[in-house]
């Protein structure tokens, strides 16, 4: 065997937030035909982790800094690596692929892209979709996304070789097998849906009243990001200050941490439509998605439906205990057994493996977008990372052909400080204001 095919290979993350951050790495780690050396850009913007977030993933890099799009498609240009994975909105993902073809137009090899989902897909899957074609691999988190992700390509006449199946790369944790003492009810917040004041100030209550109506219970409200931190969605309404005007009872706390820490205590999860859902069903625990606010595609639960999870905070007051649909969880890619979860990403090894060993490299992305397909809808979506038509940086593109100075550095961080308190502290308060 050579001793190429022995070296860790080189993989890149460029993630767009605290949860795309935890997707990608694990992403790479599952999907790597052998051992990597990790290497991790965090794209500078308003949902940036904080070093309190990075910690709280667990995943540790070889290497991270912080980038805007121009810096790291320089980098790309520049440097090396063997697989980079896109773990950003779509947009982001569409705006690399037109920018790294770009980059890697003199290169004669260049590394195999992937790209996907952090978790359920229930909106906006066209749109999605389509602004993440063009990536070597498209990785769907179940059969059923993988299903539908092949018909919207298909559909509108776009190849659909690039999607495969995989599994949500955070799954795992030992299976439940039995109450704890003392029972512990969680409710997994999300920091956009809902998102109204009502309410989000109804779930609050009611969390609190089943506390206080199960006193030997202890009912943990799992929160995502402390006040002043960003995660993927924009939380203008955060928990925790909605929770000063209350007086829980003793058994009622908020939690910070790990997911899997937390599942590892819990007997009863609850949520609206948390991606913790999926996480909770593979360990078997019992799992709640709350209809109290309807069934609707803008709150995602609709995802759930015909899962057997379904349920109201009425009924949990009164001792419902949910049973999964097995042959809905089995769609899902969770709760799989026999060992079927660790051979979930064999497929995206294989196949990144035989794009690695293609003689003569592999060929320029190919997104379906061009200027030519969407010349309205492409060029603004650049622009905004402030790439021309081609992809090419346009003038007076931050750090476009330089390093930034000890100043620079310096400025950019005020900037950035103040743009994040005026997205989460001043625009919440001005939208408020015009509901007068």
């Amino acid at each position: 065997m050579p001793a190429s095919a022995m070296k860790p290979l080189r993989v890149a993350v460029l993630a767009d937030s605290d949860t795309r951050w935890k997707w990608g790495a694990l992403t790479a780690n599952r999907i790597a035909p052998r051992d990597i050396r990790l290497d991790g850009y965090l794209l500078r913007g308003r949902a940036t982790p904080t070093a309190r977030q990075l910690g709280e993933v667990g995943v540790r890099a070889d290497s991270l800094r912080e980038v805007t799009a121009v810096e790291f498609l320089r980098a790309m240009r520049e440097e090396s690596c063997d697989i980079l994975v896109l773990a950003l909105v779509g947009g982001g993902v569409q705006a690399m692929l037109h920018g790294l073809n770009r980059a890697w137009e003199d290169r004669a090899d260049r590394p195999v892209v992937v790209t996907g989902y952090v978790g359920v897909v229930y909106e906006k899957l066209a749109d999605g979709l389509l602004l993440r074609h063009g990536a070597d691999l498209v990785l769907a988190n179940s059969r059923q996304d993988a299903d539908r992700f092949r018909a919207v390509y298909e559909g509108v006449g776009a190849d659909a070789d690039a999607v495969t199946e995989v599994a949500l790369p955070f799954l795992g944790g030992a299976p439940y097998t039995g109450e704890h003492d003392p029972y512990t009810v969680v409710f997994a917040a999300q920091p956009s849906v809902p998102d109204s004041r009502r309410d989000r100030t109804y779930l609050l209550n009611r969390l609190v009243e089943h506390a206080r109506r199960h006193p030997e219970r202890e009912v943990l409200l799992k929160l995502r990001s402390k006040p002043g931190e960003h995660t993927t969605h924009l939380e203008e309404l955060p928990y925790q200050k909605l929770a000063q005007r209350l007086d829980p009872p003793a058994n009622f706390r908020l939690v910070y941490g790990h997911m899997g820490d937390v599942l590892d205590r819990t007997d009863l999860l609850v949520t609206v439509s948390s991606t913790a859902a999926l996480e909770s069903l593979h360990r078997r625990i019992p799992t709640v998605v709350l209809t109290d606010l309807g069934i609707r595609e803008a709150l995602g639960n609709h995802h759930f439906v015909g899962s057997g999870c379904l349920a109201s905070w009425d009924r949990l007051d009164a001792g419902h205990r949910p049973r999964p649909d097995a042959q809905w969880v089995a769609r899902q890619g969770v709760a799989t057994g026999g060992g079927t979860y660790e051979t979930a990403f064999d497929a995206a090894r294989e196949r990144i493996a035989a794009l690695l060993g293609r003689p003569g490299g592999l060929p320029p992305l190919t997104p379906y977008y061009t200027p030519a397909t969407a010349p309205g809808y492409l060029p603004g979506i650049l622009a905004r990372h402030h790439l021309g038509p081609d992809g090419t940086p346009l003038p007076g593109a931050p750090a476009a052909d330089r390093e930034p100075g000890p100043v620079r550095q310096i400025v950019r961080r005020a900037a950035r400080g103040a743009y994040r308190h005026g997205v989460q502290r001043v625009a919440p308060v001005i939208r408020r204001m015009g509901e007068l």
